[in-house]
């Protein structure tokens, strides 16, 4: 029987590390990544053995419980379980004489990330994984409890791991109000990770506190308030009861495309010059040929791209963060159509690739399940946002470039100009078990009439001389006036 999962919420603090740590972190790294390596080629070689048996072939023929159970049988014949790995990872630590530098905890943790990625792997969900490398290295250390290994002594204000000792960075006593919160919870367990920020290795401590993560006064949601979203890859409609209005998706982000460019310019005349064997006459790539020299002024320009791409990162999580508390603050049942960002990435790369709006979704998903309620994902297919008109009761295509909605219709008297994804959104908002319903639709329209009347998203139809009609030019909100 599996353990009930409990919540948990992680806090990140920076630590300080001198240089004879460093040494001695940068050590255990090596033998981590080294152990990770080991771990993951016995997990593929035993994973290999048992798909090339006979055992394993026999049960692929077999169908409904006869076929688990056979192939229950056969993981177990050649040990291709979590524990067995451990276990062979633990043997490799002990015999290479790395007791001092890694603990049982560690030596676990990296054999159960090793033959997870395995099992992965051996479902079909993802490739086949790859080894630690000097371009791949181990980036993490993580315990199983605060009681041994990697613990966090919160009396002391440090991390202590197997004879180190890290003190943690505290801002100011009150300045954080939500971290003194965060802190009284009890630590589960920890890890120790580093990042390159502006070339300098800098390492930090995730605490996995229980329980949930303390809300801020100014970030509360309207509890079994309902909101409807259509999230697109540029603007995102935010669409309820108390406020309606069509935002900019994360307007401070802003990729630094001529930047990267010029510097990716300067990497490509290093690596040429460096490594003339590499190139035909013609210019182009010779097949098969490897980088063998890496110059000090290309190593320096591939740090400055890292920088630029972890500032952009950086920006992103924070407003991203930002926009999710704006639309939680109206309520914590969000309705969205579910959207294949596979397919975004093909229409729209550099917008996807900047503002990446399957983060915000999970994001959104995640906090709003925290918050009591639930992230609800819409038929788009079934439903057709884009083309239903709930006055006429008909679905209407329209192109890409048509960015508003003739609500009733252009020949109605009656009829309106309502923007086009603020419209989904409030359609999204007045679903019920991926059914419009003309109670909702009818019931709230006039109060999310009057907000995005008061927004500038919704108006009567303006006709100028010749019969022409006027099509606003309203640009997106910067942040949601709730």
């Amino acid at each position: 029987m599996k353990r009930a999962k409990n919540p948990t919420f992680i806090v990140e603090l920076p630590v300080s590390v001198s240089q004879e740590t460093e040494r001695q972190l940068t050590a255990r790294l090596l033998a981590g990544a080294r152990l990770y390596n080991a771990a993951l080629g016995e997990a593929l070689r035993r994973l290999d053995l048992m798909r090339e048996s006979k055992d394993w072939k026999a049960a692929r023929k077999l169908e409904d419980e006869e076929r688990t159970h056979a192939f229950r049988s056969v993981v177990k014949k050649f040990e291709f379980t979590s524990a067995s790995v451990s276990t062979f990872a633990t043997r490799c630590k002990n015999e290479a004489g790395w007791k001092s530098r890694l603990s049982a905890n560690e030596t676990q943790r990296i054999a159960e990330t090793a033959f997870a990625a395995a099992e992965q792997h051996s479902y079909g969900k993802r490739g086949r994984p790859r080894f630690k490398s000097a371009k791949r290295p181990l980036k993490s250390f993580s315990g199983k409890t605060n009681k041994a290994g990697i613990r966090y002594r919160p009396e002391l204000g440090i991390v202590e791991w197997a004879g180190l000792i890290l003190p943690i960075q505290y801002p100011p006593a009150g300045k954080d109000r939500w971290l003194d919160e965060a802190l009284k919870a009890k630590t589960k367990f920890c890890r120790l990770v580093w990042r390159n920020v502006k070339g300098k290795r800098r390492w930090y401590v995730q605490l996995a506190q229980a329980g949930l993560s303390p809300a801020k006064e100014k970030n509360s949601t309207l509890p079994n308030n309902e909101v409807g979203l259509d999230v697109g890859p540029s603007s995102v409609a935010v669409v309820s009861e108390t406020a309606s209005d069509l935002l900019a998706f994360c307007p401070t982000i802003e990729q630094p495309w001529k930047e990267i460019r010029t510097l990716q310019w300067a990497m490509d005349r290093s690596r040429r010059a460096t490594n003339p064997h590499c190139y035909n006459e013609n210019g182009t790539w010779k097949k098969c040929a490897k980088v063998k020299v890496v110059s000090k002024n290309y190593l320096a320009l591939k740090q400055a791209v890292a920088e630029l791409e972890r500032k952009l990162a950086a920006e992103r999580k924070r407003s991203q963060g930002q926009l999710v508390n704006d639309v939680l603050r109206l309520g914590n049942i969000i309705k969205t159509k579910k959207l294949s960002y596979k397919a975004w990435q093909k229409l729209y790369g550099k917008s996807i690739k900047t503002k990446a709006p399957a983060t915000f979704i999970a994001g959104l998903k995640r906090k709003a399940e925290s918050a009591g309620g639930q992230l609800i994902e819409l038929n788009t297919q079934r439903l057709k946002m884009s083309q239903y008109d709930h006055v006429s009761g008909e679905y209407t295509k329209k192109t890409l470039s048509e960015r508003w909605h003739f609500l009733g219709g252009k020949t109605s008297e009656s009829a309106l100009l309502v923007q086009r994804d603020c419209y989904s959104a409030f359609l999204a908002l007045c679903v019920i078990e991926n059914e419009h319903q003309s109670s909702q639709l009818h019931t709230r329209w006039p109060v999310v009439k009057q907000r995005l009347e008061q927004a500038g998203w919704c108006r009567p139809i303006e006709v100028a001389n010749g019969g022409t009609i006027v099509l606003p030019t309203a640009k997106p909100s910067e942040r949601l006036a709730c």
